[in-house]
């Protein structure tokens, strides 16, 4: 059964056993060979194609561009065989901290990945690209693979479950330096001592502002995972050659805690698995239908379901105001609540946009879908009565749905809300939405067609169907891959493709 982990700050003086600590408990989780359960395999399955899918749609972006030609300006490490890159030839190799890099970037860019949220939010599949960087590089098979991952979601979700980032401003990427250096012992079958002077090298290199998700938001909200990502690999080699890390890097009254999170008097309980118990963390997690935030999920649903449910009634002239009544956090992070004027600014940037739901819910309100691209094109954003209808869109707090947002109850949290709708004649509907469709309690919840349909939707425009074809086929045989064959868990554009994106020159 699951063991609660208490962490509290300890002063210098005090005594605090190694084997205490939660950089060793989260150690000897990652070190303990237990199998992986066939549901939790499929899953990882499931969210190998998912990356793959938002990284083939993202390629000729700017920021996942200049990632790749950042990796490929790296000569692959002399100690194995360099981890693949999104798009390139499955021979383009770099070393395995730049592949993590250059890949993570790509699956983060679109924002359009799975998601779990609980007292801090995350993206736990940005784990994948470290882990399988290392396990392409060092030559795992597809069995070590699937282990290191399940770690890596594991101790992702524990940490998110427990500890609070963002009400700190630090943001949510510093519990995945530890995750994915976790996953990579996993992976590697290091010992629990290595794992944790790596776990909290990670963590040490990896806490930062939420300034990378507030006000113009800009190009570094799709690196900043990728950066924790390639901190944990170099975080991993260090520990391999014997180096050793802050510590104790949570407790310390120097440490995390007591600085950059809830002070001297902190105390979390930290949930994690006992000795010999599944890691079944992936299957409380849940990925996205739509390329918006996560909390925008369940409002484009809604609006695409009023939208063909009363056709043609919300136009500017006809609708006087619109309430969204939610959560503490999605009205105060990507709702009027946050004070940005750049949420209602017709030329404010793709992130910003994508964090600002008056303008997600005003588009699938208006247009009854959503685009990965087409609902956040300037045209789009700048059309005459888009405009007038997003400014009359407001959020609120509602202390019911905060409770909920914050249940651990899988049946009653929720991430959506009630929409009040008033018309200029006096009118008014009310409507409410607890998940999106495609959350696993929702309307129509994610399988494996799904995540598929998904990967072929964004695919088939930047690679070849025969390459579809094939990753779709290796990936679906995952637990049963050779080294050789993971080193082909990559996908390769259309010729072409890549050259129509920007190659930036920089410093290397």
């Amino acid at each position: 059964m699951t063991v609660l982990h208490h962490v509290r700050v300890y002063r210098s003086e005090e005594p605090l056993a190694r084997e205490d600590q939660l950089a060793w408990k989260i150690a000897e989780v990652a070190a303990d060979p237990v199998g992986v359960d066939d549901d939790v395999i499929d899953m990882i399955v499931n969210r190998l194609i998912d990356n793959a899918a938002v990284a083939a749609a993202s390629l000729t972006r700017a920021p996942v561009s200049a990632a790749r030609q950042q990796a490929l300006d790296h000569a692959v490490s002399i100690s194995g065989k360099g981890g693949t890159i999104f798009g390139c030839a499955l021979t383009r190799r770099s070393s395995p901290e730049w592949a993590a890099w250059a890949n993570g970037v790509a699956v983060r860019e679109l924002d359009y990945h799975d998601t779990f949220l609980a007292a801090e939010y995350s993206h736990p599949g940005d784990n994948i690209p470290p882990i399988l960087a290392v396990a392409q590089h060092t030559g795992a098979d597809g069995e070590a693979l699937i282990r290191g991952i399940a770690t890596g979601y594991e101790v992702q979700v524990d940490l998110v479950r427990a500890i609070s980032l963002h009400r700190h401003k630090i943001d949510h990427v510093a519990h995945l330096g530890p995750s994915a250096a976790a996953g990579i012992g996993t992976l590697l079958g290091l010992p629990a001592e290595t794992i944790y002077q790596a776990v909290g090298q990670a963590l040490h290199t990896t806490t930062a502002t939420r300034q990378s998700r507030k006000g113009e938001i800009s190009t570094w909200k799709a690196h900043a995972p990728a950066f924790a990502g390639k901190m944990a690999v170099e975080a991993v080699d260090r520990a391999m050659r014997g180096e050793t890390s802050p510590s104790p890097i949570y407790e310390g009254e120097d440490g995390v805690i007591a600085w950059l999170l809830d002070g001297a008097d902190a105390a979390y309980d930290v949930p994690l698995p006992a000795p010999g118990e599944s890691k079944r963390g992936i299957l409380d997690t849940y990925t996205k239908e739509h390329s918006a935030e996560y909390q925008a999920q369940a409002w484009i649903d809604l609006a695409r379901k009023l939208h063909d449910e009363h056709p043609g009634a919300f136009t500017p002239d006809n609708v006087a105001s619109i309430e969204l009544h939610t959560s503490h956090h999605t009205h105060y992070v990507i709702g009027s609540g946050a004070g940005d004027p750049q949420k209602y600014d017709p030329a404010a940037s793709r992130e910003t946009l994508d964090h600002s739901i008056p303008y997600i819910f005003t588009v699938a309100l208006q247009d009854g879908a959503w685009h990965h691209v087409d609902s956040y094109a300037p045209e789009r954003a700048g059309r005459d009565d888009t405009v007038a209808l997003w400014q009359k869109v407001t959020t609120a707090e509602d202390a019911e749905w905060t409770r909920r947002y914050h249940s651990e109850d899988p049946a009653e949290k929720a991430f959506g809300g009630r929409v009040v709708v008033r018309f200029a004649d006096g009118g008014e509907l009310v409507e409410e939405i607890a998940v999106a469709d495609a959350h696993p309690l929702g309307a129509r919840p994610f399988a494996r067609e799904d995540y598929i349909r998904k990967f072929r939707l964004l695919a088939e425009p930047v690679l070849e169907q025969g390459e579809i074809e094939r990753f779709l086929e290796l990936v679906q045989r995952l637990p049963d891959l050779t080294a050789d064959e993971v080193l082909q868990l990559s996908i390769v554009a259309k010729a072409g493709v890549l050259a129509m994106a920007p190659a930036p020159k920089g410093l290397f």
